[in-house]
């Protein structure tokens, strides 16, 4: 797993390199298409990938994103209207059945359909109109971290081009050497913090909140932490409650318009009585972890999450785990 987050930069630096001409080919497809609505089709960390793509879009598109069920194919046999819509479906092994079902059910309903796999000859590429190879290589950790990153920078490669966004595209061009910048950040303090607890909450907003679900999942996959991620507007309506007795926080903020009411929530919970730790300097309770910035607020965010990897790798080796291996998992998860 190490070894793979340490790949991140140049896996993207490859993936940006030698996807130029398929990047721009979706982006001709879509302001060909001109959808009003886009769904997106996938499970687990591709899902949060997904989830990360939605608030993109939203942002800089305006055009609505929603995750579909692919049990609403594969379990439910029911078909979705999707004639003025384009399909994301993303997949790092591109063969679990009830995602190719769903892109196959989008693609004859007349969605735009795009794959983005690591494996470009496998099923769910089949089944779509074009596929976005990732090129990250071999992924060998049951836990996904380079092909989540390149996942979404595929993306965002893709919007970028649709768009004709060129600060984006910029952005994304110098992403290796931010997410460089990301895997050198020390986030050790927090492991400290987490010694005698197994439960946290990791709290983001927008793009960053896709962040935080992807780290909740990675705190149970490799160190067998109960972690949940809420939106930090969310986690004042209920969960706060439990919040106290240094209780830990992880609060991931990104440089974008959700940065100052982030650090707002996550002084609330430090004065609650929490460990809170935010990556803004925007706080003075909570505790200040460093961040790679990027000057573009899609772009910042993602950086964060290739830090996180590095934090949780750690933590699964100091709790005496195997982040590579851990219990009850397998690489390629094969759902109906």
């Amino acid at each position: 797993m190490r070894q793979e987050i340490e790949e991140i930069p140049l896996a993207i630096r490859r993936l940006l390199d030698d996807g130029r001409e398929t990047f721009a080919k979706a982006g001709v497809a879509l302001r060909e298409k001109n959808p009003s609505t886009i769904v997106t089709i996938a499970r687990g960390s591709s899902d949060h990938a997904s989830s990360f793509l939605k608030y993109a879009i939203e942002l800089l598109a305006g055009v609505p994103v929603a995750s579909v069920g692919p049990s609403i194919v594969s379990i439910y046999g029911r078909e979705l209207k999707l004639s003025h819509a384009a399909a994301i479906c993303i997949s790092q092994s591109g063969k679990s059945p009830d995602i190719v079902a769903m892109a196959q059910s989008a693609r004859k309903n007349s969605a735009l359909t795009f794959a983005l796999t690591n494996t470009p000859d496998s099923p769910l590429a089949a089944a779509s109109d074009l596929t976005i190879a990732l090129r990250s290589g071999e992924e060998k950790s049951v836990a996904a971290t380079k092909t989540f990153i390149a996942s979404i920078v595929a993306g965002l490669a893709v919007v970028g081009n649709w768009l004709e966004d060129k600060a984006l595209l910029a952005a994304l061009e110098s992403s290796p050497q931010l997410f460089e910048q990301a895997i050198a950040c020390d986030w050790s303090p927090l492991m400290g913090a987490l010694d005698k607890h197994q439960s946290l909450y990791v709290l983001g907003r927008g793009p960053g909140f896709a962040i935080a679900c992807e780290a909740a999942l990675k705190f149970k996959e490799t160190c067998g932490i109960h972690a949940e991620a809420y939106s930090s507007a969310e986690v004042v309506h209920g969960p706060a409650r439990i919040v106290e007795n240094h209780f830990p926080v992880l609060a991931l903020a990104a440089r974008d318009a959700a940065e100052s009411s982030i650090a707002e929530i996550a002084e609330r919970l430090a004065g609650q009585g929490a460990r809170v730790f935010i990556t803004s300097v925007n706080a003075q309770k909570a505790e200040r972890l460093p961040f790679a910035a990027s000057g573009h607020p899609i772009t910042d965010a993602l950086a964060l999450g290739v830090t996180f990897y590095g934090l949780v790798e750690a933590l699964s080796r100091r709790r005496g785990f195997d982040p590579d291996r851990p219990p009850h998992l397998n690489k390629i998860t094969q759902t109906v």
